[in-house]
C-alpha cells in the first residue's frame, strides 16, 4: 500500500471534513474523494455505500432533534451562516 504525506494543517482540515461528512477515517475520506470526486450522478447511480451505519445514526439523531423542537434553518439562513463562516475562515487564514 502506498502512502501520501500531508502538512499538519492539511491533515487537520481533512480530518475535520472527514468527520463532518461521516467518514470513519481520513483515509476513507481521501479515498472517497479520489474514487467518487469527479463522477456525475444520474438516476442509476447507486449511493448505498455512502450510507454507513455512522451516517445513518447521525441522520436519525438530527431527525429526532428536529422533531423535538430543535433549531431548523431556512435556506436563506443557511446561506447567511455559510457566508459568515466563509468570511471568518478567510479572515483567519488569509486566503
Amino acid at each position: 500500500m502506498r502512502q501520501i504525506q500531508l502538512t499538519e494543517a492539511d491533515y487537520e482540515e481533512a480530518q475535520t471534513r472527514a468527520s463532518d461528512a461521516g467518514f470513519c477515517s481520513v483515509d476513507d475520506y481521501i479515498s472517497s474523494l479520489i474514487t467518487f470526486g469527479n463522477f456525475v450522478l444520474d438516476e442509476n447511480t447507486n449511493l448505498d455505500h455512502l450510507f454507513t451505519p455512522e451516517r445513518l445514526a447521525h441522520i436519525d439523531r438530527v431527525l429526532a432533534d428536529v422533531k423535538n423542537g430543535g433549531q431548523v434553518f431556512t435556506v436563506e439562513e443557511s446561506r447567511e451562516d455559510l457566508a459568515n463562516y466563509r468570511a471568518e475562515w478567510i479572515r483567519k487564514n488569509g486566503k
